[in-house]
């Protein structure tokens, strides 16, 4: 299994001193995702994507991947997911990653060719990227659930402990899940923030614990409209961040029933869209 961190020597500068130390690094790595699909004798290939993440979790990382981006929707269209065979080598490539879908996944290869948005959100502009989301989205997420700001209040320390490979590298996000009494339920590390979140969705996924109506989120960073389009199509009802949401991520919220929360911090957090959530 490919380590997540890596030594490098560095030259550490002060006011009072200069010296050669050792530094703890966050690997980043290009991840491949490919699809297999088709009848049992036709099968077909489809290369996907490419992302840039932290090595661990990959399987989760892809499922969860492919869920907000509604090429599967559970754990039954997928037969396997696991690294591609080196034709040559016959060893592992540990770089990608191929998922096999089951002949009954509805599998739109047009729309997604027509469609596909992921990080650059295709180039569009906000209003358009929303109603996209509202073609593809059949998730209502639910009104009725509420926690006390007490709960919200105690999430962010919760997570310290956990955050293992930031807790060494200093440059890593973090996405972690709570149930509405605050238990954390896991927590995913990526350079990527959207990788973390992916990663979260993909364990669930396979837990077979989506749509996450019942959950909390929060976030080590701020919040973009990538990361709010991911919640929507989980059916998280709660966001929470430590950093700033942006503009387009609170116009999403809004929209799509979401309690956005942003600058979570020990005493004090503030509340975005959809305020009635939160039992103050």
């Amino acid at each position: 299994m490919k380590q997540s961190v890596k030594h490098k020597g560095i030259t550490r500068v002060s006011l009072v001193a200069v010296k050669k130390e050792k530094d703890l690094l966050a690997i980043e790595e290009p991840l491949e995702i490919r699809l297999g699909y088709g009848l049992k004798n036709d099968r077909k290939q489809k290369n996907l994507a490419i992302t840039m993440r932290t090595p661990g979790n990959d399987e989760e990382l892809v499922l969860g991947f492919l869920y907000s981006e509604n090429i599967i929707h559970s754990k039954k269209d997928m037969l396997s997911v696991k690294p591609c065979v080196n034709k040559e080598t016959g060893e592992l490539e540990d770089n990608v990653i191929r998922v096999e879908l089951s002949e009954k996944a509805e599998f739109d290869l047009e729309r997604l060719n027509r469609n596909f948005y992921t990080t650059s959100s295709c180039g569009v502009c906000g209003k358009a990227s929303i109603e996209l989301i509202e073609t593809v989205c059949t998730l209502q997420i639910p009104k009725s659930y509420q926690v006390s700001k007490e709960v919200i209040l105690a999430l962010s320390e919760k997570i310290k402990s956990d955050q293992l490979v930031f807790s060494v590298t200093g440059g890593i996000h973090a996405t972690a899940l709570f149930d509405e009494t605050g238990k954390l339920e896991l927590i995913q590390e990526d350079v990527g923030r959207h990788n973390a979140f992916d990663k979260a969705v993909g364990k669930k996924l396979l837990n077979e614990n989506i749509p996450l109506s019942k959950s909390i989120g929060l976030v080590s960073g701020r919040t973009s409209f990538e990361l709010l389009q991911k919640a929507v199509m989980a059916g998280l009802p709660i966001l929470c961040a430590i950093g700033a949401p942006s503009s387009l991520a609170v116009e999403l919220a809004e929209e799509f029933n979401i309690t956005l929360i942003g600058f979570l911090k020990e005493k004090s957090f503030n509340i975005y869209t959809h305020p009635e959530r939160i039992l103050i």
